[in-house]
């Protein structure tokens, strides 16, 4: 559980929903709070190595982000109890908002193996962004409020500040493309940013590829014009929006900057290597 992702005000019907649908004869329940990224890695890991068959997560994509990652390989299973602002991941795969609703509705669920995406080293489930709309990220991580909104507002003030550049990408081996003045680059690997806005609506959470959607800073009038798009699913049938199947990628810019991995930002290289893992990561889902 990450304590500062909106469980204060849920935590209690959350632990008597775990209470009633987890903690079963012949179960063994036990509760660790995470004080950091790397904190819940390593308890994740010690988890793990302790013999459990199932981590729940109550927290935003990040918190999931960084225990699931420990997970990918394993026959461990991730369950997810959304407590963040955008919620991809639970979006995603239609887990109640609720992390309350979200236990019970998880302790019923199948099990699923799900791709998993990789940007040089670091591993990422729902989205990897790296130009504005990574750089956004930056502005909303400051708001003292969460939401959808913030979300709006911080990429309208990195929107101002952002300078766009050139990114060079080989796919597959076997196509290359140069975009100037990319506004977005974003990979995907769910539909969802988060929040009800879906970036990439054809992903597949387990078809062995991952979704490459670029944007151009020169069709900014062009996209806010049909921002409803985003949110209705049919983003992709604008002819300003670039979209690409891949199993590898790299990706070539002209200086290094932060790249948004799960809602976190990360400092990367002018290249980037970009990869799918198929199949690599057990989750529950709700039948």
């Amino acid at each position: 559980m990450n304590p500062k992702s909106g469980l204060p005000q849920s935590f209690t019907a959350l632990r008597q929903a775990l209470e009633q649908y987890w903690d079963l004869p012949g179960t063994e329940l036990t509760y660790q709070f995470l004080q950091s990224i790397a904190d819940g890695s390593a308890k994740a890991a010690r988890a793990v190595l302790d013999g459990v068959d199932t981590i729940l997560v109550a927290g935003g994509d990040g918190t999931i982000n960084a225990v699931g990652k420990v997970l990918v390989g394993t026959d461990v299973s991730l369950g997810v109890l959304p407590t963040g602002s955008g919620n991809g991941f639970a979006r995603h795969f239609e887990i109640p908002l609720s992390p309350a609703k979200a236990a019970q509705a998880l302790a019923s669920a199948e099990t699923k193996l799900i791709d998993v995406g990789v940007a040089n080293d670091e591993t990422f489930f729902v989205t990897c962004s790296m130009a504005w709309d990574a750089a956004f990220v930056r502005s909303f991580q400051k708001s003292p409020v969460r939401g959808v909104l913030p979300y709006v507002f911080a990429g309208v003030n990195e929107f101002f500040q952002y300078k766009p550049q050139e990114i060079c990408v080989s796919l597959d081996s076997n196509e290359e493309f140069c975009f100037q003045n990319v506004l977005v680059f974003t990979v995907a690997n769910m539909t969802q940013y988060g929040g009800g806005a879906k970036i990439a609506p054809q992903a597949k959470e387990d078809d062995g590829y991952l979704e490459l959607v670029v944007a151009l800073h020169q069709d900014v009038p062009m996209l806010i014009a049909n921002l409803r798009r985003l949110f209705d699913g049919s983003l992709d049938t604008l002819p300003q929006v670039i979209t690409r199947r891949f199993k590898t990628m790299t990706v070539r810019r002209q200086t290094h900057a932060e790249i948004q991995i799960d809602g976190d930002l990360i400092d990367m290289p002018t290249e980037l290597n970009v990869h799918v893992l198929p199949k690599a990561l057990k989750v529950l889902v709700p039948r």
